[in-house]
């Protein structure tokens, strides 16, 4: 069967479809697939998996035409984030000086 294992970073991302046997779980594919060659710095042990956007566990086992997705750790808080101002973008007064 075929399977979908994906991963991204802020720079590149990369989707891999590989063919594994009925009953294979998730750990089986993403090894199977060379994503952790591409990308040393995953670690399954700390990060989470999630097939089709819902987590899940590395002993699951995947269906036919699953997307298995690997999720990068939070390195900023997302609300800190969004209060950044945006590169290039006017000041919140337009510009007048108070």
């Amino acid at each position: 069967m075929k399977v979908g294992v994906v991963y991204a970073t802020p720079a590149r991302q990369s989707w891999l479809t590989i063919d594994v046997p009925d009953g294979s779980t998730v750990k089986d594919a993403i090894e199977k697939s060379g994503i952790l060659r591409q990308f040393p710095e995953i670690d399954l042990d700390a990060q989470k998996v999630g097939i089709y956007g819902k987590a899940t566990t590395l002993d699951a086992v995947v269906e036919d035409g699953a997307r298995i997705e690997i999720y990068r750790q939070i390195t900023a808080d997302p609300k800190t984030v969004r209060r950044r101002p945006r590169e290039g973008a006017a000041p919140a007064n337009g510009g007048a000086e108070g």
